[in-house]
């Protein structure tokens, strides 16, 4: 299968070679490769038995994309309009939209609904819309029906956006004083000039000069809050007009915790502030040691945003450094009964166990068989192990459309018995919060012998190992970052060269690290090579392995001493940040699930990896009693009473 798809994408594809395949559950995409190749000069006829024959299927559904595409480009609009289907997939995609209204109107269909959906299509797209939709457009505006209003909406959606491009375009049409009244304001997003200070003092020149003025922020805050009162004063600012730059300014300026940050913090309007600034501001004055005025920001965050774990964590220590024994207990409580990072961190302050309620239903063995046999579901598992991951993606997601909920946490363990962790990641948790308990198949445990033995030789925990792998590859040993970080734990070829020199085993060259084994054995041993570089701080290893080393070593001169859980929530880039409240949460689970308890997180995170171990216990009442269904408590609300013991169980097949 895998040499005949191939030999269709060349072209070479022998007949004869595959009568023996056609009665195969993936034979249609070896049909898909070979119809694709040279589309455009593909028999209109040939076409249409191939997508009456499998409508609706993933193969069927991506060639008349592919198809569609084509008939646009010949300006075939007949056979276009025969092979349209209004799926979701072509209606999200605007190219397709505007063939699809280019067709009606060169075969005389322009009508009512014509004209609502074009104008609905020019009205919410403030980036650039495909060439495929000019025609269309000229059309509506020699009809009349693209009025100096429509423009203005199109112009004020691209501002927003910083689309000066799309704001001259739609500029086009209007009366001559309006359009280069629009050109004027597009040169503004551009660069900020001096003509602006004359512009009509309406609410739209206010708007889009605080967004030309913010885009300068972005890139140089000093000059655009040194301009900003000169614009505010000729224009006449409103504070959600001074917000749209003084956010920014901020924003950039905290960033990087210069000395101006605090002030530049406290000059954004009340109106401007959102949940991204106020976490800011408590983090800026936690890298100062400002404990009250940290405090302070926490509790000016609206309460969705205050009582989400990490907040609820940090009020608890800010609570507790400024002398409020009893309110940090009262939060510690509230935060440690979620499983999450912060939420372990508050457990092991008041020593109470970590909170885990996990979730194993019960499935009958028919259910299992029935879903495992879903024709959509054996060609996505067939096409993951062919590593064609797209169209294995696309089988998947069309079983899925037709599953109940039941049903697709049932494939996502089928998937797993297939070797296709992600499933889990991306199919869990988006429509039933309660499938987050799903550990066993949120958490998959692969390889772990290897990690066991290598974390030994390496003298460090598994659990860090396992966490590592799932928070980089989700245990897809074929993963290929943008960055070529690869395999497993995505180590780059640079790096695994260099370890394999270190520690003095072969390096077999960049394919190499597809290797499960080889890929855990260099990762394993460059965390060893990081903690020692580090002082032999996990947390230091974390970052230095997500950022590499220059963030990691500035962050340190920044903060030298701090306490570990105030260094963590300081790092400025969002991504090493929550990659280590990620990792070390991860590694918290995989412990339970390799051992059945955890060492204590304030003990991992510095790498005392002998200290005393942690129970876990899931803070809802009468866990072990089945519900209705047969499966336990589905649906259970974590509660602060009666706290039970968590057993390790691997799920019945």
């Amino acid at each position: 299968m895998r040499a005949a798809i191939a030999a269709a994408e060349r072209g070479d594809l022998d007949a004869a070679s595959t009568t023996g395949l056609v009665s195969h559950p993936l034979y249609p995409w070896i049909e898909y490769a070979q119809l694709r190749r040279g589309i455009d000069a593909l028999d209109a006829a040939r076409a249409k038995t191939f997508l009456d024959r499998h409508a609706g299927t993933a193969a069927g559904e991506a060639f008349r994309e592919l198809w569609l595409a084509s008939r646009a480009r010949q300006r075939d609009w007949a056979g276009f309009l025969a092979a349209w289907s209004a799926t979701p997939a072509m209606e999200r995609n605007r190219g397709l939209q505007c063939a699809h209204l280019a067709a009606r109107a060169a075969t005389g269909r322009i009508d009512a609904q014509w004209t609502r959906e074009l104008q609905a299509l020019w009205r919410d797209a403030a980036t650039a819309l495909p060439d495929v939709c000019d025609a269309p457009v000229a059309a509506l505006a020699e009809r009349g029906e693209l009025s100096p209003a429509l423009r203005w909406e199109r112009i004020d959606a691209a501002a927003a956006e910083g689309q000066s491009g799309v704001m001259r375009a739609a500029a086009r049409g209007l009366p001559a004083d309006e359009a280069a009244l629009a050109n004027d304001y597009a040169a503004f997003i551009d660069a900020v000039h001096e003509r602006a200070l004359s512009w009509p003092k309406t609410e739209r020149s206010r708007r889009i000069a605080s967004y030309g003025l913010a885009r300068l922020a972005k890139s140089s805050p000093t000059q655009a809050e040194a301009l900003l009162p000169r614009y505010a004063n000729a224009l006449g600012f409103t504070d959600a007009d001074r917000g749209r730059v003084l956010y920014p300014v901020a924003l950039w300026t905290v960033a990087s915790y210069e000395p101006e940050s605090a002030r530049r913090l406290n000059a954004v309007p009340d109106v401007a502030y959102d949940a991204r600034l106020h976490e800011w501001r408590a983090r800026e004055a936690m890298a100062r040691s400002d404990w009250p005025a940290a405090l302070a920001a926490i509790r000016r965050m609206a309460p969705a945003q205050r009582n989400d774990s990490r907040w609820q964590y940090f009020e608890a220590r800010l609570a507790e450094r400024t002398g409020d024994a009893a309110a940090a207990q009262r939060l510690y409580r509230e935060a440690a009964k979620k499983p999450e990072f912060h939420g372990f961190l508050a457990a092991d302050r008041i020593k109470v166990p970590y909170a885990l309620c996990p979730w194993w239903p019960v499935v009958a063995p028919t259910e299992r068989e029935s879903v495992a046999r879903d024709p959509a579901i054996v060609r996505a598992m067939g096409l993951h192990t062919l590593g064609r991951s797209g169209w294995a993606v696309a089988e998947w997601n069309e079983a899925l459309s037709r599953f109940s909920d039941a049903q697709r946490r049932i494939a996502v363990d089928v998937a797993q018995d297939h070797g296709w962790f992600d499933r889990a990641v991306f199919s869990l948790g988006k429509k039933d919060p309660e499938e987050l308990r799903l550990y066993h198949l949120r958490f998959p445990l692969h390889h772990d012998a290897i990690i066991r033995r290598e974390a030994a030789r390496n003298r460090i925990d598994p659990a860090w190992v396992a966490a590592e792998i799932r928070a980089e590859s989700i245990f897809n040993p074929d993963a290929r970052s943008g960055a070529n970080a690869m395999g497993l734990m995505q180590v780059l070829p640079s790096t695994g060269a260099a370890v394999a020199r270190r520690i003095g085993v072969p390096w077999r060259g960049a394919e190499s690290l597809y290797e499960p084994e080889t890929n855990i054995v260099l990762g394993t041993a460059y965390l060893r090579q990081l903690l020692d570089q580090y002082g032999a701080q996990p947390y230091f290893a974390v970052a230095g392995y997500n950022a590499g080393p220059a963030p990691l070593n500035r962050w340190k001169s920044q903060r030298p001493g701090m306490d570990a859980d105030f260094w963590i929530e300081t790092v400025s880039y969002k991504e090493t940040r929550d990659y280590l409240a990620r990792v070390f949460a991860f590694a918290t689970i995989y412990d339970w699930r390799l051992n059945g308890d955890a060492l204590n997180l304030l003990d991992r995170m510095h790498g005392r990896i002998d200290g005393p171990r942690k129970k876990f216990a899931c803070p809802v009442p009468d866990i072990s009693l089945p519900s209705p269904s047969g499966e336990a408590n589905p649906g259970a609300k974590p509660s602060a009473a009666k706290p039970a013991a968590i057993p390790v169980r691997t799920p019945q097949r």
